[in-house]
């Protein structure tokens, strides 16, 4: 139980005030969508994306056994950060 207690910890801090949190709040703050629709929507999705992490998760493990994967993380952050930004400019 305690390991659940620090998952759940880690992913609540982590999910507080990111971006998907502020997509969220901007879908509620619509007059013309139900605030019961955005839940649902937005809780499929991170039960969604979340699956799909653990199960990539689960099978990099054997195969990134010896690579830091903080970085590959950090790696990751700063591409999507790029791509958010291009994106913006691009538009």
């Amino acid at each position: 139980m305690t390991q659940a207690l620090a998952i759940f910890a880690a992913v609540f801090m982590a999910e507080l005030g990111d971006k998907t949190q502020l997509a969220t709040l901007l879908f509620a703050s619509d007059k013309q969508q139900s605030p019961l629709i955005v839940f649902l929507a937005a809780a499929g999705a991170l039960v969604a994306s979340t699956a799909i992490a653990v199960l990539l998760g689960s099978l990099a493990e054997r195969y990134l056994a010896m690579i830091p994967l903080k970085l590959i993380a950090g790696i990751g952050f700063i591409l999507i950060g790029a791509w958010s930004i291009w994106e913006h400019y691009s538009a």
